[in-house]
């Protein structure tokens, strides 16, 4: 049986990186019908946010990222948070005490900084197994309690890295209990992933450092090894130097809250350094489940480029029918909309559709249909084409539109007719009668197509916007 686990530490909200890992976790449990696995990793008091475990759960259950087990819904082998796992550990911890592989740490902080500067002294890394002492105290909890490390060469599979052969002077005694009486994360996930039967360990690759000590208390434990796959990192747009909140890295439901639709978020993470070996660009979640593999995720950092996030979300808004957009933009509409109806607001949604790129752009490509905008001269002086049309060439064209439109029928396709004759008899440019018109009846910096608009607003308010523009 195939399970995979996420296993974040409540210390912040959840990134993009750290979203990847739960979501590969989540595709390979999925795709061989197993179970994904949500855990707390909490043992580091010190580093706890309030509120952080909620807003974790929050984050997957926003893109759909569903898991089978975790501390809000029971399983076979919780509790799923590590502080409520202490009696487990100590029961383990007990086992490598019995077999000679624990040791109490009697050291001060002050005692174990001397002997770092004894190992920089001699120009040498810092192992503490070098220092370990001769008669330790029986572990009452109080000190911390070490792993005794017998120095070896691993090999291991990666199935991102491939084989992987470590070397046997960086196993070291690492600590498996702190002094305030919980376990490291270096001996926890251990147990815990033995406990509940964790068959994948996919996590960032920055644990792959530490893998000769996890190698060791794995052997010493007697532990078969679970599958390991280390996800390389998510780069800044520029791809110099790992994703960070300097380079704009935002909370998950940031995103969300932003007008970015879930499975755009998911679709964008999922191909953040993995494709299936075609040219497609854009996954729903069946088809990552489908078409997913971990040997299909390249090992250099990916790339992280919010222009190409910004395009797929375009695309996902695209593929909504009418109703579930309507249900989407909920929170969305401006202010002015609230009062509208609802078949009103459904057509203006269904001409703004294919220019939305987000959510959030709603407002600014629709308030001019529920309220009268404000006139915005630099639109029209700061418009290249625009701008070299003196004030009685814009006034001209303006009347002219006006008179035009004025013995117009009011459908879609007679005001286009109308705007077409308008520019042989005018012998402007569509980018300039058009974008003139469009600016004087909604004062924004696009809309949706000109007729389309012109025939939503109604004639009366176009109009009157025209003559508005006309005589201000």
């Amino acid at each position: 049986m195939i399970r995979t686990r996420f296993a974040p530490s409540p210390t912040g909200f959840l990134h993009v990186g750290g979203i990847r890992t739960a979501l590969f976790a989540y595709l390979v449990a999925k795709q061989a019908n197993g179970q994904f696995v949500l855990r707390f990793e909490d043992t580091d008091k010190k580093r706890e946010v309030p509120g952080s475990a909620e807003h974790l759960i929050a984050s997957l259950k926003s893109l759909g990222i569903d898991y089978d087990e975790g501390p809000d819904k029971p399983g076979d082998y919780g509790p799923y948070i590590q502080s409520e796992r202490l009696d487990t550990y100590k029961q383990w911890a007990q086992r490598l005490i019995d077999s000679g592989r624990a040791y109490a740490d009697p050291y001060t902080a002050e005692e174990i900084q001397a002997f770092r500067d004894q190992s920089q002294a001699a120009k040498r890394a810092f192992l503490f197994r070098e220092y370990r002492p001769e008669n330790p105290p029986e572990w009452d909890g109080s000190q911390p309690l070490r792993f005794k490390a017998e120095p070896k060469s691993y090999c291991y599979h990666d199935e991102i890295f491939g084989d992987v052969t470590t070397n046997a002077e960086v196993v070291d005694d690492f600590i498996l209990y702190k002094s305030d009486g919980y376990p490291t994360y270096n001996f926890a996930h251990i147990v815990d992933d033995a406990e509940m039967h964790i068959s994948h360990v996919i996590r960032g690759q920055e644990f792959i450092s530490s893998m000769p000590n996890y190698l060791a208390l794995y052997e010493a434990l007697g532990l078969e090894l679970p599958v390991f796959a280390h996800m390389p990192h998510i780069l800044n747009e520029q791809g110099n130097k790992k994703l960070g909140k300097r380079d704009g890295a935002k909370d998950v439901l940031d995103y969300i809250r932003d007008g970015y639709l879930p499975e755009t978020m998911v679709s964008f993470i999922a191909t953040l350094g993995w494709n299936d070996g075609t040219e497609q660009e854009i996954f729903t979640k069946d088809e990552l489940v489908q078409k997913f593999s971990l040997g299909r995720v390249q090992k250099s950092g990916a790339r992280f480029d919010e222009m190409r996030l910004l395009w797929m979300n375009g695309h996902f808004i695209r593929e909504l029918s009418p109703d579930e957009l309507y249900n989407r933009a909920e929170f969305f509409w401006p202010e002015a909309a609230k009062k509208a109806e609802e078949s009103y607001k459904k057509r203006v949604l269904a001409l703004a559709q294919d220019r939305l790129k987000t959510l959030k752009d709603l407002p600014g490509l629709t308030s001019y249909f529920f309220e009268e905008p404000a006139e915005n001269r630099e639109l029209i002086t700061s418009n290249k084409q625009l701008s070299k049309l003196s004030v009685g060439e814009v006034g001209g064209l303006l009347q002219g539109a006006h008179d035009a439109l004025s013995g117009s029928e009011w459908t879609a396709k007679a005001i286009q007719d109308t705007l077409n004759s308008l520019l042989e008899t005018t012998g402007q440019k569509p980018g300039i009668l058009f974008s003139l018109i469009r600016i004087a009846t909604t004062w924004a910096p696009f809309s949706p197509q000109l007729n389309d608009t012109l025939a939503l607003l109604g004639k009366e308010k176009t109009l009157a916007r025209i003559a508005s523009a006309l005589h201000n």
